[in-house]
């Protein structure tokens, strides 16, 4: 299901039916672990009274999330201060935040976010508070990607007979805009705009692409096996070019593993971690958590799940939890629709509801390509990737396209001001020479100015 497709909207009357669903959700947010402040449910009858008296307090708002059927499958409440409290007329809260536990990984939650916030501004509002308990993971990931702070932590938030749950304090300033935020540097360079902090704090990545086919290094033109360039018959060789030229990391692919299932490039690829000691992330083929393993222990930093993060989410979760930080997601997709077994297929699953199932399974980062610009050399999908990284609090790589130096920098400049760009893979291009190592390097990870 497409998130645009949802509906958010206020309750200012809840009917029969409507009252049916939010019992119900609720009950079952809280028996898993969230909900609107209860530990356990309290019955039918409470949470109707509840409902229906948060319509008649003045500084409550009520708003749901509906799917394509209609039915309710989320709420939150919006609450501010009496106006008659000047000192804290301007701060909202968000409180009872939850999305149906059978209904998560669908983009409800960010609907859901996305009219409470633009609720709190309409009511003038300049800062919006939440609490988050520490162990709804997927809860915190949403609100740091739509920009919320965190600025304390509660040691007792929360105590049961199954123990005590910290609660992480979040903060989002609704007037706050960065590229404004200090408006006497609006004439100034704008690399002077971003502030010493910030700079230090972004880190871009350049992930020059080794694909194997056949134990040499290709590059395919739109991911098929049949139209693919040799550029190279010695990978090792080509993995300690890039060390030499000052690369911090590679990103390989095996193709042949890709299209079967399972690794075909193995030798080649032990090859590449002999040759240098640099990262190295690898792709295509792997999916079981023996293969997982077997390539870790052979000095790999991460692993690239593709296929097998649509077919076998559950492998991903497992793999997550015994690699905490080695596992991405490789996201590929056509008009954004995800491709798996080598691109050959195309599914109905949409690349950001997948995203937001891989964040919530725990994954790295994800990397994403549009299969219509791999290998064509006419520019990164850059609108679909930094849309991608805007709804991600985990870190974004962008792959697929990249023809010249202006494109790198047309990566860079977006990068800047969508910060969950981690990095940009570059592969024909260079071997091409339509840009030089020393220049990609200069472009994507050098100082800002």
């Amino acid at each position: 299901m497409d998130a645009v497709t949802l509906i958010a909207e206020r309750l200012s009357r809840i009917s029969e039916t409507d009252l049916a669903a939010l019992c119900e959700i609720t009950t079952a947010a809280i028996i898993d672990g969230g909900g609107l402040g209860w530990l356990t449910p309290p019955g039918r009858s409470v949470l109707e009274r509840f409902f229906h008296g948060l319509l008649l307090v003045p500084e409550a708002r009520l708003f749901v999330v509906r799917d394509e059927t209609g039915q309710i499958q989320g709420c939150a409440q919006l609450l501010r201060p009496s106006r008659n409290n000047e000192a804290q007329a301007q701060t909202a809260q968000i409180r009872g935040y939850f999305v149906a536990p059978y209904m998560r990984g669908r983009g409800l939650g960010f609907v859901l976010a996305d009219a409470v916030i633009a609720s709190a501004r309409a009511l003038g509002c300049r800062v919006l508070n939440c609490e988050v308990p520490e162990t709804q993971s997927s809860a915190l990931a949403m609100f740091r990607s739509l920009g919320f702070e965190e600025w304390g932590v509660h040691p007792y938030y929360a105590r049961s007979h199954q123990g005590t749950v910290k609660g992480v304090f979040m903060t989002k300033r609704l007037d706050h805009d960065a590229a404004h935020a200090r408006p006497e540097r609006q004439h100034e360079k704008e690399c002077a705009v971003t502030s010493i902090d910030a700079q230090k704090s972004r880190t871009l990545n350049l992930y020059p692409a080794i694909d194997l086919k056949d134990g040499a290094c290709v590059r395919l033109r739109r991911g098929e096996m049949d139209d693919a360039t040799v550029y190279s018959d010695n990978p090792a060789a080509q993995a300690l070019a890039f060390a030499q030229a000052g690369c911090s990391r590679l990103h390989v692919v095996d193709l042949n593993g890709a299209f079967a299932g399972r690794s075909a490039n193995g030798a080649a690829v032990e090859a590449i971690l002999a040759a240098t000691d640099l990262p190295v992330q690898l792709g295509g083929g792997i999916r079981d958590m023996a293969g997982i393993s077997r390539w870790i222990e052979a000095g790999l930093d991460r692993v690239i799940l593709g296929s097998v993060a649509v077919k076998n989410p559950d492998l991903v979760r497992e793999a997550c939890k015994a690699f905490p930080g080695r596992i991405v997601a490789g996201i590929d997709a056509r008009q954004g629709r995800v491709a798996t077994e080598g691109w050959a297929e195309v599914s109905e699953l949409n690349s950001r509801d997948l995203a937001l199932r891989m964040q919530d399974a725990g994954v790295a980062a994800v990397i994403f390509t549009e299969i219509s610009r791999d290998g064509m050399l006419e520019g990164l999908d850059l609108e679909q990737t930094a849309d991608l990284a805007r709804k991600l609090s985990i870190p974004v790589i962008a792959s697929g396209g990249v023809g010249s130096a202006q494109h790198l920098r047309d990566f860079r400049k977006i990068a800047q001001e969508v910060p969950g760009l981690e990095g940009v893979i570059v592969g024909r291009a260079l071997y091409d020479g339509r840009v030089s190592l020393e220049e990609a390097l200069s472009i994507v990870e050098g100082p800002a100015c």
